[in-house]
Parts: C-alpha cells; structure tokens; sequence
C-alpha cells in the first residue's frame, strides 16, 4: 500500500485534545503537516487528572522549552516512597542512580493541563477545534469522513486520541480487552500540610494501612491524596464530606481537619485496544490502552505513543506505505501491555493485595533494592519508563 496525500484539504485529523493529542499535533506541525484537532470540550480541561512527568518526557519535551514550562508550574521530586503507617517506615528510592540514562533524573509534578495549554499555545490558532463532538467515521478509498454535530470533516487519516470511549476505536472495530479492578478511586486536593505530620514524606509517596492503602503526591501549592472507599462502603458514600474527613483523621489523629479543595471518584481499568492501526484510523493514549494509575504512566505512555506515532505519519506523509504504522503497533502495544500495564499493575498488586506480614517482607526487600544503586538503578529504569522505550525501540 503506497502512502498517502496528506493536503490542507485532507489534513491528518486528531480526534482529543488531551496532552496525547496535542503532542501529536505540535510535532506532526513541526514537520509541515496540515492538522486538525476536533475536541469534545469547550476548552482545554483543568480537572483533576494527571501530575507525573517521568524523566523521559521531560527530555522529550526539553529542546523546545516545554519542559521549562513544567518546571515553573511543577514540582521537582527526585525520590519517592513506599512506606508503612503509621509507623512511617520506608524504602525511598533516588532517581539520582539514572544521571547516565537521562538529563531530567526525577519525577516532575505538575497538572497535565500546563503541558496541555503550553503545546496549544504553539499550534497555529486554526488547528484546535473545540465543542466539536466526532459522532461518526466513515472510511473510503480516498480518505475518511469525521462526522460532528456541527459539521463534516474530510481527513487523509484519523487518529483516535479520545480516551477510553474512544469512537476512532469503536470505527475500527478493535476490541479493549482486559479488566475493570474492584476498588474505586477518590481522588482529593488539599492545601493541608501533610509533611508537618507525617515525618520523612517524599513528594510521591505509596503508603500501607493497616487495613488498605492510600497514597500522597505532592504538587506546588497542593497535596493530592488517593482514597479508597472502605468495606462495605459505596463510591457515593466514600465520596461524602464526613467519609474523606473520618479516613483524613484515620491518617492523622482525631480532630484534625484536612479542607478539600476539588475532589473526583473514577474506576480503574487495565486494557489494551486488540489493534492500533486499521487502514486510514489509528489510537493513541488512552484510547490504546488503560492502566491503573499507581506509577504515573497513563499520560507519560500516551505522549511517548504520540512521539513514535508522529514519526511514522511523516514517513507515510513523504511517501513510505500506509502499512508503516504497523511498526508503530509493533513498537508500542507489547509496551502498553509488558511495561506500561504490566508495570503499573504489579505497582497496584503490590500495594492493594499484600497482607500485613506481606507488607513487611516485601518493604525489607524493597528497602534492600533501594540502599543499592547497582539494584535501584534497574529498578528505577523499569518504573521511570526508560527501559521500556528502549525495548520499543529495539523493536524496529
């Protein structure tokens, strides 16, 4: 199959404009290719999503100054913990160990939306439409037909950056095979300062209850703390003022009052789209795949997608066949499935199913990983995601 005509008239459509979709417009602009992006929302979304950026985005994005721009909004964290309460024993791993393997060794915490909004402000105005809800694709010889509420959109290809309901997936006909965890997560931001009372917290921080887990991630102005509903207890019930206060005073003692300021309820998925590429539609991000956010690799596995995938559209762009995108699957699902969610949900299996002796024996050995950089440093490549686009690569 030879390549395609990618004109002003067919441009390369991106369905979301998320941080995936966006990164996938920026760089396919930088290299000259005419883009549109068709959003849902009215606006660029500022609700309580991502926040970790891993050392490889952040030197992805560097050479353009976007990753300056995260440093100014965000938070550096060059170790994270995983530790018992209220003991408050640990294993702190150093991101220090990967000064040979990147230029940014630590996590970046940082709301996704500045990485969003800092690549929108790069996009020519005209690329990004919002309020345009894609109802439909349909596929012919010469191209697709991206069907909105408000109008019709002729496109040389379509990629679905559109999240776990993605309609590109759905048009491809590709399945989302995998599974929905039990637990229920309650995500809630606080100005409360949890480093005064929970001695030698890090800034990303998994933490072991005696009875269930919860986490806390530190940004600029704000703590986001992870909680599951207790037994027996509905998401609705969990997600009432007095349930978070009870479990808040579970942590810290009786009386104290942690205020929130935003807080949202969502399920965990582990999935992976059974396809990336069909003829002229492909997935990205979420749309592809779907992990369990322990580790912070949804939205950092779905902006390296978008870097190979802008790659490849380049190539078929300059006259390479339409079936390049294969190595794009090639390249990125057994990522998606190996590391990205495969990681991801031994962080989950770690932290959620371990009993109480379980606990103590996995940190003793978490903490004999830790005190040795000849051991932390594989370790940290796996979990920072470096390892993983190494072994994409490898995969050409």
């Amino acid at each position: 199959m030879t390549g395609v005509s990618i004109t002003p008239q067919q441009p390369v459509v991106i369905v979301g404009a998320g941080p995936v979709g966006l990164t996938l417009a920026w760089r396919l602009t930088l290299a000259g290719l005419p883009v549109r992006v068709l959003e849902s929302d009215a606006d660029i979304t500022d609700q309580l999503r991502a926040s970790t950026f891993h050392p490889p985005t952040l030197d992805m994005f560097a050479p353009s100054g976007i990753t300056q721009t995260l440093h100014a909004h965000g938070q550096v964290t060059p170790t994270w913990q995983i530790r018992l309460h209220p003991s408050g024993e640990r294993a702190e791993f150093d991101l220090g160990v990967l000064t040979q393997d990147t230029d940014h060794p630590y996590r970046l915490q940082c709301r996704q939306a500045v990485l969003s909004r800092a690549l929108h402000a790069r996009l020519p105005a005209e690329v990004c439409e919002f309020g345009q809800m894609v109802t439909a694709l349909r596929a012919d010889a010469d191209g697709v037909t991206v069907v909105t509420a408000q109008a019709e959109h002729r496109a040389a290809l379509v990629v679905g950056c559109d999240g776990a309901r993605s309609v590109v997936r759905e048009a491809m006909q590709a399945t989302f095979d995998g599974q929905t965890y039990p637990e229920t997560t309650i995500l809630a931001t606080t100005h409360f300062a949890f480093e005064e009372h929970l001695q030698g917290l890090s800034g990303v921080n998994y933490i072991w209850k005696p009875v269930g887990t919860f986490s806390l991630l530190r940004l600029p102005d704000v703590w986001r703390v992870s909680l599951y509903p207790l037994p027996g207890q509905s998401a609705e019930e969990a997600m009432t003022p007095a349930a978070i206060a009870a479990q808040m005073q579970e942590i810290l003692g009786q009386g104290v009052q942690v205020p929130i300021v935003e807080k949202r309820v969502y399920r965990v998925h582990r999935r992976v789209a059974s396809g990336y590429w069909r003829d002229r539609l492909v997935l990205a991000g979420d749309a592809a795949h779907l992990n369990s956010p322990k580790g912070g690799m949804g939205m950092n596995g779905g902006i390296h997608d978008a870097w190979n995938l802008a790659d490849k559209l380049v190539q078929v762009a300059n006259g390479a066949p339409l079936d390049t995108l294969q190595q794009y699957e090639r390249q990125r699902r057994p990522i998606a499935v190996e590391d990205i969610g495969g990681q991801a949900h031994a962080n989950r299996q770690r932290m959620m199913d371990a009993s109480t002796q379980d606990k103590r024996q996995q940190l003793l050995e978490l903490q004999r990983v830790a005190a040795d950089p000849q051991k932390a440093r594989p370790f940290l490549l796996r979990s920072s995601m470096i390892e993983g686009l190494r072994r994409a690569q490898a995969l050409a």
